[in-house]
């Protein structure tokens, strides 16, 4: 059995009995005009911005849903002939995928086709919020309200749970990727500089924050681009304070839909989220002082999850394992 968490920026995936074996970039080089791979994952991720005229590599997913299929398909199939070796490569497995929560039918039978088309026997989708509640250890199938932000690269998706299922939810389109975007941006408006998706990642994790509080230390960092004026290249400094103004719009908008879902939640529930707080999972949530920020808005206390990474992809697999929550579950995961 298999979960998969088939991220817009990273896939992930869990073998049971063996842990999380593969976290490679959503990334797939192909000759143009062919089916012809040349790389997937890491090494197609270093090629980003870098081939030649005949080659290019692409990211085949986009907000949380599969964009280019049969690129995607074609990335997964490599992905798992990584994870399956020995006579494993000759079965048939069970694989769930996890999905963000707010994608349409039609995007799930996308996912779900993609999926048996790499030979799976059975393909299931589990949405997001679950697999990552699962992931971080929480018992979500007692009647306790639980509140989960998942912060992705295509997606941040909000939910409170209870016995099992999502009772209020709120998928945007909003997430690790859009900060990227926010801050090449940025650059561009202040410095007139050009930089890439890489360089803006860089940016994000060395000197990002979506808030900044008395004492905390700031930092900065030289970055380097085209000039847009001359063409030329240029080497400009960003710091902290740049990072936080360049994200603002974006955070103000994650804030208003955690301030929906709580709105439209029923009191009971929202209770027990004012007892139990806040847990922020995904990949997007480590970015500095989210929590605080997000704190700061709810009046509610917010934890960052002990493994953020990957507790989506841990909870997808061992929801594989949980039939007491599945039998029933027509109505909180989809069987194909």
């Amino acid at each position: 059995m298999i979960g998969v968490d088939l991220g817009t920026t990273t896939v992930r995936i869990h073998l049971k009995g063996k842990g999380v074996v593969l976290r490679e970039p959503a990334v797939i080089a192909v000759i143009k005009g062919t089916t012809d791979v040349k790389a997937v994952g890491e090494d197609a991720y270093r090629m980003l911005g870098r081939t030649p005229g005949n080659v290019m590599a692409v990211r085949p997913m986009a907000d949380g849903v599969i964009a280019d299929y049969t690129l995607t398909e074609m990335m997964l199939k490599a992905f798992i002939r990584k994870v399956l070796t020995g006579p494993a490569r000759f079965l048939r497995p069970t694989i769930m995928v996890c999905i963000p929560s707010g994608i349409t039918e039609v995007e799930k039978r996308a996912v779900v086709q993609a999926v048996h088309e790499i030979g799976a026997r059975k393909a299931l989708l589990i949405e997001e919020p679950i697999a990552g509640a699962i992931g971080a250890g929480i018992r979500i199938e007692e009647p306790v309200g639980t509140m989960v932000i998942d912060v992705g690269g295509g997606t941040t998706d909000i939910a409170v749970l209870s016995m099992g299922g999502i009772v209020v939810s709120e998928s945007l389109r909003i997430a690790g990727n859009t900060f990227d975007r926010d801050i090449m941006a940025f650059v561009k408006a202040k410095h007139n500089l050009l930089i890439g998706d890489r360089t803006a990642e860089e940016i994000k994790r060395t000197v990002g924050a979506a808030m900044i509080s008395a004492g905390d230390e700031l930092v900065d960092m030289e970055v380097r681009g085209r000039d847009l004026i001359d063409g030329m290249p240029k080497t400009v400094v960003v710091s902290t304070e740049d990072v936080v103004s360049a994200l603002r719009d974006s955070l103000d908008k994650i804030a208003v839909g955690v301030r929906k879902v709580l709105e439209q939640a029923p009191p009971e529930l929202v209770s027990d989220v004012i007892e139990r707080g806040i847990v922020l999972i995904g990949g997007g949530s480590q970015l500095r002082a989210l929590d605080q920020f997000l704190q700061r808005i709810t009046s509610i206390p917010v934890a960052l999850a002990d493994n953020p990474v990957d507790c989506v992809v841990i909870g997808t697999s061992k929801a594989l394992d949980m039939a007491h929550l599945l039998q029933d579950a027509r109505n909180k995961y989809d069987t194909y």
